[in-house]
Order: structure tokens, then sequence, then C-alpha cells
């Protein structure tokens, strides 16, 4: 038996959208107000399912103490109220857009969690802007 379970999170981060190989003016006109030069932030709302099945000895699919720990340390103590462009080695050179935020997240969770489980993350950027990753 499958069972999906969630750990919501929250972190704030300022970051700024910017492609280094375009002009200023490109920049300004792809990302708008986004390519803001003293940045911009957000209050990100992070949503982690782990689906699998069912620990008979211990009725749960996995501790959500420990997934919440895990996330604590490897993501919300890496980017919370930081500057994602300039504070993390993870978006020195990546644009950190919602989706590549959620990739990377994805990414070092994916490596923190036994492989039985799946995972999917849900990365609101605003209330009515999210992405998930993988998509299907």
């Amino acid at each position: 038996m499958k069972i999906a379970v969630f750990r919501k999170e929250h972190f704030n981060a300022a970051h700024r959208l910017h492609n280094p190989a375009w002009s200023d003016e490109k920049n300004k006109e792809v990302f708008g107000k986004c390519n803001n030069l003293h940045f911009h932030g957000h209050n990100y709302e992070l949503i982690v399912r782990v689906t699998g099945e069912v620990d008979p000895d211990t009725g749960y699919v996995v501790d959500m103490k420990i997934l919440s720990d895990i996330i604590k340390d490897h993501v919300l103590d890496k980017f919370d109220h930081k500057n994602l462009n300039v504070d993390t080695e993870e978006f020195r050179n990546l644009n950190p857009t919602a989706e590549n935020i959620v990739f990377v997240i994805y990414n070092i969770l994916r490596e923190k969690l036994d492989n039985q489980y799946e995972l999917k993350i849900t990365l609101y950027e605003t209330e009515r802007n999210f992405v998930e990753y993988p998509a299907s």
C-alpha cells in the first residue's frame, strides 16, 4: 500500500533574475522587476511529498521528524534569509528562477532520502505562482 506524506516548510530569500550573457536592456525586457539590481525577496512555501510503502513495524512511510530534520539541515539552513545569487554556491552561476530552485532542492533531498521513496517538490514563489519537480 503506497501512501504519500507531505511536509510543508517556509523560507525567505532574495534573488535577482539575470542572464550575464545578455545586455542590461534584454535582462530588463525579459525579467522586468525581477531583474532589480538590488535584488528582491519572496516568502517561499515548500512542500515535500514522499511516497512509499507503509512500514509494518512503525506504521510510517517515513518518520516525519527525520524528514523535517533533513529539510531543515540541508535546505532551510542553506537558503533561509539568504541572497540566493550571492550567499549560495548552488546559484552562483545558475539563475535562481523558481524552476531552478525547485530542481536544486529536489536534488539535495533526493541524495538524503532512500531510493525506496518517490519524491516530489512543490515550491510556491507567491500565493499564485508555484512549480513542481518532477512534473509527472
